[in-house]
């Protein structure tokens, strides 16, 4: 049996960002990365590398529409919703 961590996916697809990118905090933090400077890397360049493979992370971060994300991220940064 596989002993990583599985995420369960929706069956509507529907993706909580949010929770994705707690997932990929918690893999990267565990893989001993910088998960903050993994993810801007990842969200600024789109190269899959940025993300660890531990608890299926990189196929995690992958449904996360990066657009839609930095829009959000900049938004709730302003406080502006």
């Amino acid at each position: 049996m596989n002993s990583e961590k599985q995420v369960p996916v929706l069956a509507d697809e529907a993706v909580d960002s949010r929770a994705v990118l707690k997932e990929v905090y918690e893999a990267l933090s565990e893989k001993g990365y910088n998960p903050i400077g993994q993810i801007v890397g990842y969200l600024l360049s789109e190269d899959p590398t940025y993300i660890t493979n531990t608890n299926n992370a990189r196929a995690l971060i992958r449904k996360i529409d990066r657009d839609e994300l930095m829009c959000e991220l900049v938004k709730c940064y302003l406080e502006l919703d």
